[in-house]
C-alpha cells in the first residue's frame, strides 16, 4: 500500500507548501510523474509543430528551390517538398496522438493511486485517533476530509498539473521560436505576458481564502446531512422535518454564497486576459505584416509567428480555470494534511501475552473527560479471572467510564487498569482488544447479511461456529424465522431488526470471538423479560470460565453475579453479593425496593444505567 511505502520517508515541515509535503510524503511515485513529465513535453513539442510546417509549406509556395525545406532535404521540386511536408506532418500528428494518449494515461492513473493512498492513509489514520477525537468532531466533516477533499487533489493531479506544465511549455518553446525570428516581435508578443501573470497572482490571492471558506461550507452540509441521515427515526418522531430542512437549507445557502463569492472573482479572469492577448497579437499582425511587406522578413516565416501569436496567448486564458483547480485542490489539502497531523494520545504497548486469564483490577484510579473535573475517583476493584462482576449505579456515576478504562478508550489520570497484573498501556492493541468481547449498549451492526455480522469479531468463522454462537445468544429463533435466514441482508446499522434483535446479534458476535474478558454494557436494555431470562440463561453458560463485567439498569439481571460493585458520584460506595447487599440498607437495597415494586420511596429519580 503507498501509505505504508510513505511511512519511510522524512516526515514533511508543516510550514511547506501542500504539494511539496505531498512529493515528501509519496516520494516513491518520483519516477512516474518525472515520467508524465516527459510524456507532456513530447506531447507539447509535437503540439507546436503544424504552425511550423504551414509556415514551411508557404515558404515552398513563395520561394521554391530556395525554401527551407529545399535546403534542409536538398529536394527542389516543390511538389516532393510539399510531400516531404505532408509525411513529416503525418508522423508528427501520430506521434502527438501516442504522445497524448500515454500522457493523459500515465497522469490519470498517477492521479487514481494518490487519491487511493491518500484515503487509505487519511482513512487508517483517523482509525488510529481515540475515541474522544471522534466523540469531539462532527463525523460529517471528517467525512468530507476523507472523501471530497482526495477527491478535489485527484481532480488536480488528474488535469491541472498537466494543463500548468502545458502553459509553461508552451511559453518556452513559443518563445524560443520568436526569439529566433525577430526580437521586436517577440518583446510585443510577450508583452502581455507580465500583465497576465501579475494578473493571475492577484487572482490567486483573492482565491486562496474564499475557496478555504468553500471547503468548510462543504464539511458543514456534509456533517449536517450524515447526522440527520443517522437520526431519522427522532427527527420524524418530532415531526422536525421542515427544521431540519431549514437548517440543510441554510447551510447549502451558505455554501452557495461562499462558491459565488470565488466564481465572482474567478469568472472576471478571462475577459481581462483577452483583452491583453488582443494587444500582443495586434502588435504581431501589424507589425509583422509591415515587415514583411518591407522584405525585412520573410513570409512564411510571417505567418508562422501570427499562428503562434494565437498559440501562445490563447491557451493563457486556462490559466484562471487551472487556478481555480488549484486553489480547491491545496484548500483541500491543507484540510487533509491537518487532519494527518491529529496525534492519538492513547498508544499501544509493546507486550502481547500468548495467553490471558482474565484478571481485571483498577488500583486508585481517577478518571475524566478532557479537560473536565474527575468522574472516578480513587476507584479500586479487583475482577478476579472467570468471576461474573456487575456494576450499577446511578447516571452518571462514572460506570461508561469505568468501561472506558477496561477497552482502553481513555486512560486514567492517575492509578493503573491492569490485566492478569500487566497495566493496560503495556500492551499491544491485540493483546488486549484482541482477548475482549464488547457487547454495547448503542449496537452498531454494519451493512451485509447477518452471518456477516456475527463472524465480524472472528473473520473466517465457519457458518456451523456461527449458528453455535447464535443458539447460545438466544437469537437463532428470530434468524431462522427470516426470509433468508443467516443470509438476511440487515440494512445499514441493522436498521431492519428490532432493538432486542440487534442486542441478540452484538451479543452472538461477542460469544463467537471467544474472549479472554465479555464486557456487556446494557446487553439486556432492549429486550422483554422473556427475552431477557433467555438472554441470562445463555450468560450463565457463556461466562463460565471466562471473566465477565457487566453494566445493568436491571438489577434482575445481575443478581447472580459473584460481586456487585454500587458507584455513586465516581465512587465505590458498596459491594457485595446480591444477598449481601439487599440484606443491609444502602443504595443497591433501595434500587432493589424500588424496581421490584416493594418500596414506593425517595429514589424514583435515582435511573440507573
Amino acid at each position: 500500500m503507498g501509505s505504508t511505502e510513505s511511512s519511510s520517508a522524512p516526515p514533511p515541515h508543516p510550514e511547506h507548501h501542500p504539494l511539496t509535503q505531498l512529493w515528501v510524503r509519496y516520494r516513491q511515485y518520483r519516477a512516474r510523474v518525472v515520467l508524465a513529465f516527459v510524456l507532456s513535453t513530447c506531447r507539447k513539442v509535437m503540439d507546436v509543430m503544424p504552425e511550423l510546417l504551414i509556415g514551411a509549406a508557404i515558404d515552398v509556395v513563395v520561394r521554391g528551390s530556395d525554401s527551407f525545406v529545399a535546403t534542409l532535404l536538398g529536394i527542389a521540386d516543390r511538389r516532393d517538398q510539399i510531400l516531404a511536408l505532408a509525411v513529416i506532418n503525418a508522423v508528427v500528428w501520430v506521434l502527438e496522438s501516442t504522445f497524448d494518449y500515454l500522457a493523459a494515461l500515465t497522469w490519470r492513473n498517477l492521479a487514481q493511486q494518490v487519491e487511493h493512498d491518500l484515503r487509505l492513509e487519511a482513512y487508517g489514520h483517523v482509525q488510529g485517533l481515540d475515541m474522544a477525537w471522534h466523540e469531539s468532531r462532527a463525523t460529517g466533516t471528517t467525512l468530507a476530509v476523507v472523501n471530497d477533499d482526495v477527491n478535489q487533489l485527484e481532480r488536480f493531479l488528474d488535469t491541472g498539473v498537466d494543463k500548468l506544465w502545458q502553459l509553461a511549455l508552451n511559453v518556452v518553446l513559443v518563445g524560443a521560436v520568436f526569439a529566433l525570428s525577430s526580437w521586436t516581435l517577440t518583446l510585443l508578443a510577450f508583452a502581455p505576458i507580465p500583465v497576465i501573470i501579475v494578473g493571475s497572482l492577484w487572482f490567486q490571492r483573492r482565491l486562496e481564502p474564499r475557496y478555504a471558506v468553500v471547503r468548510a461550507a462543504v464539511a458543514r452540509i456534509s456533517g449536517l446531512v450524515s447526522a440527520n441521515l443517522g437520526g431519522m427515526s427522532t427527527i420524524k418522531s418530532f415531526t422536525a422535518e421542515e427544521r431540519e430542512l431549514e437548517r440543510v437549507r441554510e447551510a447549502s445557502e451558505a455554501y452557495r454564497l461562499a462558491n459565488a463569492e470565488a466564481i465572482r472573482a474567478s469568472a472576471a479572469f478571462v475577459p481581462l486576459i483577452r483583452m491583453a492577448i488582443l494587444v500582443g497579437f495586434t502588435m504581431t499582425l501589424l507589425l509583422g505584416g509591415w515587415m514583411a511587406l518591407d522584405g525585412r522578413l520573410e513570409l512564411g516565416l510571417y505567418s508562422v509567428l501570427v499562428f503562434m501569436t494565437q498559440r501562445l496567448l490563447w491557451p493563457l486564458t486556462q490559466v484562471g480555470e487551472v487556478l481555480d483547480l488549484y486553489q480547491r485542490a491545496m484548500a483541500s489539502v491543507r484540510r487533509i494534511l491537518a487532519l494527518l497531523d491529529e496525534r492519538p494520545v492513547t498508544l499501544p504497548g509493546q507486550r502481547s501475552p500468548a495467553s490471558v486469564s482474565g484478571r481485571l483490577e483498577l488500583r486508585d484510579v481517577s478518571a475524566g473527560y478532557a479537560d473536565g473535573p474527575d468522574v472516578l475517583h480513587d476507584v479500586s476493584m479487583v475482577v478476579p479471572a472467570g468471576e461474573v462482576h456487575a456494576v450499577v449505579g446511578p447516571t452518571g456515576a462514572g460506570k461508561s467510564t469505568l468501561l472506558r478504562l477496561l477497552l482502553r478508550f481513555t486512560d486514567p489520570r492517575s492509578g493503573q487498569v491492569c490485566l492478569d497484573g500487566l497495566d493496560l498501556r503495556e500492551l499491544t492493541w491485540e493483546g488486549l482488544r484482541g482477548r475482549i468481547g464488547y457487547v454495547s449498549q448503542d449496537v452498531f451492526l454494519f451493512e451485509g447479511t447477518v452471518a456477516d455480522n456475527i463472524a465480524y469479531g472472528r473473520p473466517g468463522a465457519c457458518l456451523e461456529e456461527v449458528v453455535r454462537a447464535a443458539v447460545q445468544a438466544e437469537a437463532a429463533g428470530f434468524i431462522e424465522a427470516m426470509p433468508h435466514g443467516y443470509d438476511t441482508h440487515v440494512g445499514e446499522r441493522g436498521v431492519t431488526l428490532s432493538g432486542g434483535q440487534r442486542q441478540r446479534l452484538a451479543l452472538a458476535r461477542a460469544i463467537l470471538r471467544d474472549p479472554a474478558v465479555l464486557i456487556l454494557d446494557e446487553a439486556t436494555s432492549a429486550v422483554d423479560n422473556e427475552t431477557e431470562a433467555a438472554i441470562q440463561r445463555s450468560l450463565a453458560e457463556v461466562s463460565q470460565g471466562r471473566t465477565t463485567v457487566m453494566v445493568a439498569h436491571r438489577l434482575s439481571t445481575v443478581r447472580h453475579a459473584d460481586r456487585i460493585w454500587v458507584l455513586a458520584d465516581g465512587r465505590v460506595v458498596e459491594a457485595g453479593t446480591h444477598d449481601e447487599l439487599v440484606s443491609r440498607p444502602g443504595p443497591y437495597a433501595e434500587l432493589w425496593a424500588v424496581q421490584t415494586g416493594t418500596q414506593i420511596g425517595t429514589m424514583a429519580d435515582a435511573e440507573v444505567g
